[in-house]
């Protein structure tokens, strides 16, 4: 893959704006093509067709997402600070590319199965960061340890990613990273061991 010529990077962001504007089903790949300043067969060096591009962009865009969320939370000292920092990290990204926003969380729900195990191979990584935020606070004893650890990690991923949709939904009209503390607060409440 041509990942480092300067038009792969254009089309994929070019993609974005047109997805986000017209939808994925309605983004022919003249659109895109169009959009990114390129002829129509030039898209076609760099990606199989549009479901191709719809990945790669996700492949691309989550990439970069998840290795500032794995430099910021490395950077954290408890796996309470750590949590936090991925929930703010996770919500600022969104909110500072609403484009991208309304594809991540609209355009990419498509039904296609073999898709969407393409875009579940794209989340293990950052799966696999929020696992060992869950396992540092067991160790820590800031979480209780008879957790269901995958069912932990489907709530909190499904809480972050439930608020950018509903955020998404409302055409952006309030702050989502206001939001971060209280899905914090929920979480880590949820998850405490009991004081008593």
């Amino acid at each position: 893959m041509n990942k480092n010529k300067p038009k792969y990077k254009q089309i994929i962001e070019a993609a974005v704006v047109v997805m986000a504007e017209n939808g994925y089903h309605s983004s022919q790949v003249s659109k895109i093509a169009k959009k990114a300043g390129v002829a129509d067969g030039t898209i076609y060096l760099y990606f199989k067709n549009k479901e191709d591009i719809l990945v790669s962009l996700f492949q691309d865009k989550m990439g970069q997402f998840i290795e500032r969320i794995e430099y910021e939370t490395t950077s954290r000292q408890s796996a309470e600070e750590k949590l936090l920092t991925l929930i703010e990290t996770h919500f600022k990204q969104l909110a500072a590319d609403h484009h991208l926003a309304i594809v991540t969380q609209l355009e990419l729900r498509q039904s296609n199965k073999e898709l969407r195990t393409k875009i579940n191979n794209v989340l293990k990584r950052y799966l696999a960061v929020i696992d060992n935020i869950v396992e540092e606070g067991i160790r820590e004893e800031l979480f209780r340890d008879n957790l269901n650890r995958r069912l932990v990690r489907q709530l909190i991923f499904g809480m972050m990613d439930e608020t950018v949709t509903n955020w998404v939904m409302k055409d952006q009209r309030y702050n989502l990273e206001e939001q971060a503390e209280d899905v914090h607060s929920f979480i880590v409440n949820g998850l405490a061991r009991s004081r008593s």
